[in-house]
């Protein structure tokens, strides 16, 4: 068990430089990717240039460069090359932001989609059940930006129910913090509660023609306690896994369109501004940030797997 935890660290730090390099290079050779003449401005002359190359490095080899931007980086020494601002201050200034967000909705999805998956595989082939089939596969078809812009329009703006947009931290006023996150909440989670809803409604239906089920019905046990006791437990294993790749999957970029929309102001919409300036530090740093937490997860998620199944430990 040791050495499979350990090859599963080493696949995940090797996998985050994989990433941290590539973005790297990506940046450095794509047409104006050059950081000296963006941060020359619009009508730069070649000796400004090359004070500018000089000073920041930009002479050097692209792996040399590479190493002095992974080295500022993880002694917090990182500065964007076109506002100057250290980019590892807004990751921590941003990131309570993006964790709110993606923890609220996360808990949300959850909760909702256990709720109706339950409900619905109590109810298969009924009318509840197709109704809310017809709903679901509606809520996944709906991108995210675009159920914010509608909750933004008609919920913020023209009937005034909730803020429109805009983020109020909890340490201010945790009313306030909550009251503005309502949407963005809603927003981020209707995709998932349809798709988990639905996953976990099959592997209900799956489950409940077990022998030990069966055998459980069989012992005198009330239909509440086999359904909550030996079902719904077993049919969640799946998907308590699909939700923390899932939740990785959110910290590491998934919020990006909500924040925008709802303009909070986290690592996602920091991303998105720096990705149409092609700042390389600030671009690079959110890379790491959410490929860190997307590869954590599906670390854990194999060690926990080979900690139940020890056939896994062989893979």
């Amino acid at each position: 068990m040791a050495r499979f935890i350990v090859r599963r660290i080493g696949q995940m730090l090797l996998v985050l430089f994989a990433v941290s390099a590539l973005t790297f290079l990506i940046f450095n050779v794509i047409p104006g990717g050059d950081p000296a003449v963006r941060m020359a401005g619009r009508h730069p002359d070649p000796g400004q240039l090359a004070r500018i190359r000089a000073e920041w490095g930009f002479n050097d080899p692209v792996y040399v460069q590479y190493l002095k931007t992974m080295q500022k980086t993880f002694t917090g020494d990182l500065s964007s090359y076109t506002t100057n601002v250290d980019v590892v201050d807004e990751l921590r200034k941003r990131a309570p932001r993006t964790f709110a967000l993606a923890i609220g909705a996360a808990i949300i999805w959850m909760l909702a989609a256990t709720a109706i998956g339950l409900y619905t595989a109590a109810r298969a082939g009924r009318f509840a059940d197709r109704s809310i089939t017809i709903l679901a596969l509606v809520g996944i078809s709906m991108p995210v930006f675009w159920v914010g812009a509608l909750m933004n329009y008609y919920l913020g703006f023209k009937w005034g129910i909730f803020p429109n947009g805009g983020y109020v931290p909890f340490a201010d006023d945790p009313w306030e913090w909550f009251y503005h996150l309502i949407m963005p909440w809603t927003a981020l989670s209707i995709l998932f509660i349809g798709v988990y809803s639905r996953v976990l409604r099959s592997n209900i239906l799956d489950t409940i023609n077990e022998d030990y089920v069966r055998t459980a019905r069989a012992k005198g046990l009330s239909e509440r306690r086999v359904m909550y006791r030996h079902v719904l437990r077993n049919s969640l294993i799946p998907i308590v896994t699909l939700w923390g790749l899932d939740f990785g999957a959110v910290l590491g970029g998934g919020t990006i369109l909500t924040e925008t929309v709802f303009d909070i102001q986290g690592v996602g919409q920091y991303a998105a501004e720096s990705i149409g300036q092609l700042d390389v530090p600030p671009v690079l740093a959110i890379t790491l940030f959410g490929s860190f937490f997307i590869v954590l997860l599906n670390t854990v998620v194999d060690i926990l797997y080979a900690a139940i199944d020890p056939r896994i430990r062989l893979q």
